[in-house]
This record gives C-alpha cells, structure tokens and sequence, in this order.
C-alpha cells in the first residue's frame, strides 16, 4: 500500500506540473504579443507608451529563458497570487474561489441526487434480473444517455419555471436554483451508475460469502443491506470521482443555459473576452482538484475492495 501511495502521488505531482506548464504557455502559443498579455494581468489600466511597456518587460523578467518564467510564475501561482483579469482588473483568486464553490454545490448536488437514484434502480434491476422491471430500468436509464443537456435544459425550464411556476428559471439564489440545473447534470451519471450498481449487485448475489450467508438463514432483505448493496457500491467509488472531475470543468452548458456563476460559466468568459489569467487560474485549480479526487478514489477504491486490499505491489 505504501508504495502505491507514493506512486499515485508522484503521478498525481507530474500530472499537475504538466498541467499548469501547457496552461503557462497560453500566452505563448496563442496570437498577439506574450509580453504585452502577461504584463496586462500584473498592471492595472491599459498601458500605451512603449518605453512602459519595455521597463515592464525587464522588471518581470519576460526576456528570460522560459523555464525561468515558469518557475517564478509558478512559486506566484501556489502562493495564491494567480494575476490580475484582463477585464476586471480584480485578482483572480476573487472571482475562481466563488465560482469553484458554486460549481463544487451543484455537483455534490447532482451527483448525490444521482448516486441515491442508481443505488435504488440498480438494485432493484439486479434483484429482478431478466423480469420486466429489470428491463424497464435498465431501458430507461440507458435512454437518458441520449439525451443532450443543451435539449433537455429548455426543456425543464419551459415546463417547471413558464409553465408551472415552481422553480426558478436562472440564477444562483437559494436551494431552488440548483434543482433544475442538478437534474440535468445528474442525467448521465445516472445512467452510468444504475449500470454499474446492477453488475456489483449481481457479482454479489453470486459470491461465496453472500451465498453462506443465505445458507446460515440469513433472511434476503437481510442479505441484501449487509452484504449485497455495500460489495455492489464498490465500482461507484472510482467512478463517482471521475464524473465529479468531469463536472467541475464540463458543465459549461448547463452554467451558461441557466445563468450560474460557477466555474463553467467562469471558463466560457475567460476565453470569449481572450482573458488569459482567468483562463489560466480557473483551468489549474480544476484539474488539479480533478486529480487529487481521482487519486484519492482510486486510494479509497483500493483500500475497501478485498482483492486489493492484499497487493502491496
């Protein structure tokens, strides 16, 4: 387990130094002049006059080697200071710290309402394996896969907001803002999930320790909330991880559609407005938060699954 640990570690370090060095380079690989960009997120107002904009130069050091510039860039970046916005002005750990936090309610929000939904239908799909209600789930929830957000959004708002008046069309206001924007995230991962619980479920019914169980009177119900459903939940542990790295960066349609100020919406901005620091910014904290929970779920995912419990390799 220890040198697992320190494995997944070191690849958990490289992936975000790779990260953060392709999103350093944005100013670089993309058109106009890179001094000129990085100098408009450390100074606030436009700056005209040439001999500025030289001084600047020299005084950021943009004429040294580029790993130079990286590491320095870097130290500024862990130390929180992630520069000024192009079109704010305003640092940007103030705007990527608020919308992280939204993004990160509507994802716990989403995927909770998801995880709840597929444990119920998955292991009532597997109990009833080969009946009508096992097709009837499994049929549905795979259908939920081919339905677009950018579809379905509308669609919700035009039935529960114009139509009926219960929930709220756009905004971040209170808890009944989340509830549309969450039932659209929560669509796909549901029907992932409820797949995945069902096959746990199964391979549960039929191991050894489940049929002991059953053997020494073990009522079903019984067998079932002891045995079954936790051994079924263990592919969600991983899974659960990856879909929630996914949303924090992936919902952009949902955000932009209802009009929530989190970090999809955030990204969708920084790159129509050409804002490089923000885009930089938010990008670094995503992934990095999207590889320290994939990390920590493959860690988790390990520890509670018996046959890997035992491999220390």
């Amino acid at each position: 387990m220890t040198a697992f640990l320190a494995r997944r570690t070191l690849a958990l370090g490289a992936s975000v130094l790779l990260a953060s060095f392709l999103v350093f380079l944005i100013p670089y690989v993309t058109p106009g002049d890179a001094a000129r960009k990085i100098i408009r997120s450390r100074v606030a107002g436009e700056v005209v006059d040439e001999s500025a904009v030289q001084a600047l130069t020299v005084q950021l050091g943009i004429g040294d080697p580029l790993w130079v510039q990286y590491l320095r860039w870097l130290t500024r970046f862990a130390g929180g200071d992630m520069g000024l916005s192009y079109t704010s002005r305003t640092p940007v750990a103030e705007q990527v710290l608020p919308a992280l936090w939204v993004t990160l309610s509507l994802v716990i929000v989403a995927l909770g309402s998801a995880i709840l939904l597929s444990i119920l239908l998955g292991t009532i799909a597997a109990l009833q394996e080969g009946q009508a209600a096992d097709r009837v789930i499994t049929t549905v929830t795979q259908g939920f896969i081919a339905i677009p957000e950018y579809w379905l959004a509308p669609m919700l708002v035009l039935v529960f907001a114009l139509k009926l008046s219960v929930l709220p069309s756009a905004g971040w206001t209170g808890p009944a803002s989340a509830v549309l924007p969450a039932a659209v995230l929560a669509l796909r991962p549901t029907s992932h999930f409820t797949s995945a619980v069902r096959e746990g479920v199964l391979d549960a019914l039929g191991s050894q320790h489940v049929i002991a169980a059953r053997s020494r009177g073990l009522d079903l119900r019984q067998t079932v909330l002891k045995h079954v459903v936790p051994n079924g939940l263990l592919p969600l542990t991983t899974m659960v991880a990856v879909w929630f790295a996914g949303l924090l960066g992936g919902s952009v349609i949902v955000e932009v559609i209802f009009a929530i100020p989190g970090m999809g919406r955030l990204l969708y901005d920084s790159v129509l407005n050409s804002d490089i620091p923000l885009a930089q910014g938010g990008v670094v904290v995503v992934v990095g938060l999207a590889v320290a929970l994939t990390t920590a779920a493959d860690l988790v995912h390990r520890i509670l699954n018996p046959r890997l419990r035992g491999h220390h390799a």
